[in-house]
Parts: structure tokens; C-alpha cells; sequence
């Protein structure tokens, strides 16, 4: 009997101490791979389809890629790209003529992936997701509809999906041109969307204020949604990464994250450091901890103080939030893997199933573990820190 216990323990003991020393966004990421063992699995999928949470994710798991230099992670991500695009740069599930800018989101897997195998599909679909963005209906200032059944509806979860892809096409495809039009669509938004009394800015505008939920003078929605202001966040310090340093419109979008970056220290949970679903409505029956805007404000923070966008003090400040992030959103599993808690399934405006955007309709969409929109940032994240 003491013979076999030794023996187990030897055998344990070093799995153990490699699971403790893995970081953390090694272990989210092989988490989700054994929860999803095809990539087309992400996001809760019965089947395949070209969607912008598999983009978010396997971003992030190409980074995980990048950084640990596990070729698992890119064959993870390839095989995914690999049965969705066509030789000729079709991408099945995709059809232009929807003009929905979430579909531009998945683009981003598509550079690091045409980088590293040279697969001229993968430039094709590029292409053609870039083609989308040339006849993308707008509003009467240039503004990106959401998408056509949205229509002169801008809302803040939009520019994440379409502003770093196209910024990130500028820079690899030498379209100078775009980097304007990236600017034109965060400065619109900004205009339009922003709310002084609190410095945040609400999840939807409407141009031709008809939605219900638009409000009849501004067309602004009524409510602030903590994921939509992290989107929004999230576009501009990715965006910074490839807007020429000399670009006519970089101070200004600095201007506006920093501002919104300060504006968010006031709406933090003050015992936990997180932010709620509705953001300013801090403690308020129904409203609750929701881990995905939480962890896009500390991806954003973050990034932003390292990249010298925010003061210094933000360094300390996100790493505070990250550490309360964990303590608060991060489940220990039996079989080994971790989890993302909390995390709002999905939220919108108008639609079939009318959206009304009020208070009660932001607190009674479902929340669910392991979605996508936090366990992406999470990694993420993790790599800023986790050096």
C-alpha cells in the first residue's frame, strides 16, 4: 500500500507544479481548447460560421502563439481559417451584401495566419473583406452603419470589430487612405455618443432618431453598457498601434480614451474594483459584477499606460483591477482547466426580439461562464502582464 501512494505521488507531484507555474493566459487558452477541440466550437457553436467571436478568440490564441512560441496554438487557429476560406478567398457563411461589421472582426486571424503560411486564400479574404467596407452604407458624416437591417445606427461594440482590421490593412496593404477613414468613425462616435455629465458614452446612436430607443433630440440610447464602452476602448488603443504617429487625428483619439479612461475610475465597485453591467448604475438592485466590460477597461488601461496614451499611475491602477479581476471572475475547475464567471451572453439594440435598451433589458440578457467576449480579453490581457 505505502509503495503505490509513493509512486502516485511521484507521478503527480510534477504535473502540479507545472499547472501552478503555467501563466495564466497559457492556461485559459488550453482550457478552451480542451472545452472546444475544434476551433469552429468557440462560442457555444453547433456548427461551423464565420463569426466574430471565433475572431476574438483566436486572436488571442494566436498571441498565445506569438508569445510561447507552441506552434499548437496557430494549428489550433489555421485549422479553423483553413475550412472556412475557399482558394478563391470565399469564406463560407459570409456574405458581403449583409454589410454587417462584425464580419470584419475574424479578418484580424487572417494577417499573423497569411504572415506565417503564405496562403494566398487568406490574402483573397482580405481582400474581400476590405471590398465590404467600400460600399458599407453610412450616415450623412461618413459614419459605418452597424449593419444594413441597423440602419443610420452606429453603435460603440461596431468599431472594435472594423476600425483595428482596417487600421491594420492600412499598414500592411499601404492604403494610407484608410487610416482617415478609421479616424472619421471614432471621432463620430464621439460626437455623437458622448454623455458629459458622466464622461462615459452610450452603447447606440441613431442618426434618423426613429428607433425606439433612440432618444428624439440626441438619437442617443439610454443606457451605458459596460461591454460596448469596453469595445470602444479596446478599438482606439488597437487602432494607436498601426495610426501614423503623424497622423492629424492621433491626439485627438488620444484625448478621447484618456478622458475615458479617467471617467471609468468613478463608476468602479468599491469593494471589488469591477465595473457592473450598466455601468453607472453602481449597486443598484439587479445590476451585478460583469466580467467581460471589466476585463476590456484593464486590457485598455493597461496597454495604454505601457504605451504611454495614460499617466503612469494607470500601470499600478490596472494591475490592482487585474489581480481583483482574478480574485473575483477566475473558477478553479475540477478536471484542471479554469473559467470566466459572470459574462453577458449578448446585448443589443431594436432588432426582431425588440432591444429596448433600458435598464431591465441590460440586466435580464443571460450570463453564462467561458463566453467568449471575456475569456479573449482575459488572455489578452494576461499577456500585457505576465511577461
Amino acid at each position: 500500500m505505502k509503495t503505490k501512494l509513493i509512486v502516485i505521488t511521484f507521478i503527480l507531484m510534477p504535473v502540479f507544479a507545472v499547472y501552478a507555474e503555467s501563466k495564466y493566459y497559457v492556461r485559459m487558452a488550453d482550457s478552451e481548447i480542451k472545452r472546444n477541440p475544434e476551433a469552429w466550437m468557440l462560442d457555444f457553436s453547433k456548427q461551423p460560421k464565420w463569426n466574430y467571436c471565433h475572431g476574438l478568440e483566436l486572436q488571442s490564441i494566436l498571441q498565445v502563439w506569438q508569445k510561447t512560441g507552441d506552434k499548437k496554438y496557430f494549428d489550433y487557429a489555421e485549422a479553423y481559417t483553413d475550412s472556412m476560406i475557399l482558394e478563391n478567398g470565399e469564406i463560407k457563411t459570409y456574405e458581403l451584401s449583409e454589410y454587417n461589421v462584425d464580419r470584419l472582426n475574424t479578418g484580424k486571424i487572417l494577417f499573423p495566419i497569411y504572415d506565417y503560411t503564405k496562403h494566398e486564400k487568406y490574402k483573397r479574404a482580405l481582400e474581400l473583406l476590405r471590398e465590404q467596407m467600400k460600399t458599407h452604407p453610412r450616415t450623412s458624416e461618413g459614419g459605418f452603419w452597424h449593419k444594413k437591417v441597423y440602419p443610420y445606427q452606429m453603435w460603440l461594440d461596431g468599431l472594435y470589430m472594423v476600425c483595428p482590421f482596417l487600421a491594420q490593412y492600412a499598414s500592411v496593404f499601404d492604403e494610407p487612405a484608410l487610416f482617415d477613414e478609421v479616424a472619421l468613425q471614432i471621432t463620430t462616435v464621439a460626437k455623437h455618443a458622448y454623455d458629459p455629465k458622466t464622461g462615459l458614452y452610450y452603447h447606440g446612436w441613431d442618426e434618423s432618431k426613429t428607433q425606439q430607443w433612440a432618444d428624439p433630440q440626441t438619437g442617443q440610447s439610454p443606457n451605458f453598457w459596460s461591454r460596448s464602452i469596453g469595445w470602444y476602448m479596446m478599438a482606439m488603443v488597437d487602432v494607436l498601434d498601426y495610426l501614423p504617429k503623424d497622423h492629424p487625428k492621433r491626439p485627438e483619439i488620444i484625448k478621447i480614451f484618456r478622458n475615458l479612461s479617467a471617467s471609468l475610475q468613478k463608476f468602479q465597485d468599491p469593494k471589488t474594483g469591477m465595473w457592473y453591467q450598466v455601468t453607472d448604475r453602481v449597486g443598484e438592485k439587479g445590476n451585478y459584477l460583469e466580467s467581460s466590460g471589466s476585463i476590456m477597461f484593464i486590457y485598455a488601461w493597461k496597454k495604454g499606460a505601457d504605451k504611454g496614451y495614460l499617466d503612469k499611475n494607470f500601470r499600478k491602477k490596472s494591475e490592482k483591477a487585474y489581480k481583483n479581476f482574478i480574485r473575483r471572475f477566475i473558477k478553479q475547475n475540477p478536471d484542471g482547466t479554469i473559467s470566466v464567471t459572470d459574462g453577458c451572453a449578448v446585448a443589443g439594440l431594436g432588432g426582431t426580439l425588440y432591444r429596448s435598451g433600458t435598464y431591465e433589458y441590460y440586466i435580464s440578457e443571460p450570463v453564462r461562464d467561458n463566453d467568449p467576449k471575456a475569456v479573449a480579453p482575459f488572455i489578452m490581457t494576461s499577456i500585457l502582464f505576465e511577461k
